[in-house]
């Protein structure tokens, strides 16, 4: 069979959402590889990745933009994905979003079996396409470090009366996902806690934080309680294997609430006008504090 039929029978797998047939076309060591699989895939992972695609995006097609022989057996395919993210992709949340993404394969045939197949296409325009946030930036530039940031908000106008920090240094891949999803976990619960004003994650380099305004101190005692947030207490003194971790409550010594008139465009601080501009105007409400 050449390289181009096997080519096709490959693609046409795909569309009928066949894993077998899939599977079936790469050699017993063949592999598989695009910018999301970190890496080439075994046979034996291949089944549970188109799958999973196909979960995230239950209406999935490739169309064949153009497919032609780059050598002795490898065929360069130009495509165009499109589908509905009805399922998890990239470990989120599925976000209705269409997608319409042009990328190429480049198949390896041997013998009338895939020995590989290596996929590209645009990360930056997949995720934005995917209504998700897309940056590039360095890891550090100088004394400044780079990461990422989350936050949970409930949008109370309630000044703050303690913030609790915390700052955890993992030293694994493992550890930076547990810590990940269980503080993503605790954030969710804390909504529905009384006192709870707002949370923000930060993931560095090579420390994970998390901030948390509260009404009062005792919000905060109270928050020990939690089921989740216990538990992974006790994993952090088991078995976790972060290196350390520091944890705090502060209460604040001044918040300076700061509004801008509508009618003279003066900052006024809220607290001592008294909620009245030096113009006279009245003051919108303050705006939520975190």
């Amino acid at each position: 069979m050449d390289a181009l039929t096997v080519a096709q029978r490959y693609f046409d797998a795909w569309n009928r959402r066949d894993a077998a047939s899939i599977v079936a076309a790469f050699a017993s060591d063949g592999t598989y590889s695009d910018p999301t699989t970190g890496g080439p895939l075994s046979t034996e992972a291949i089944a549970g990745y188109v799958t999973g695609l196909w979960s995230a995006f239950p209406d999935l097609s490739f169309d064949i933009v153009s497919a032609g022989l780059a050598g002795s057996g490898v065929v360069a395919a130009q495509w165009v994905m499109r589908g509905t993210n009805r399922g998890p992709v990239l470990g989120l949340p599925p976000t209705g979003k269409c997608v319409e993404l042009p990328g190429a394969d480049f198949i390896r045939v041997c013998d009338g079996a895939i020995r590989s197949v290596d996929g590209y296409f645009d990360t930056k325009a997949f995720a934005e396409q995917l209504g998700l946030r897309a940056v590039v930036q360095p890891r550090a530039v100088g004394p400044f470090t780079f990461g990422t940031t989350a936050a949970a908000r409930t949008g109370k106008r309630t000044r703050p009366g303690a913030f609790s920090i915390t700052a955890i240094y993992p030293r694994s891949a493992d550890e930076v996902e547990y810590v990940r999803e269980t503080s993503k976990q605790i954030a969710i619960e804390m909504l529905e806690m009384p006192g709870f004003i707002g949370w923000s994650g930060l993931n560095f380099e090579e420390i994970m934080m998390t901030v948390t305004a509260w009404e009062t101190p005792g919000h905060v005692r109270l928050f020990m309680r939690n089921g989740t947030h216990r538990a992974a207490v006790q994993r952090f003194f088991g078995d976790l294997g972060v290196a350390g971790a520091m944890t705090s409550v502060w209460v604040p010594e001044r918040i300076n609430t700061m509004i801008r008139c509508p009618e003279c465009s003066r900052m006024m601080n809220y607290d001592r006008a008294e909620g009245l501009c030096a113009c006279g105007a009245r003051l919108p409400e303050p705006l939520p504090y975190w």
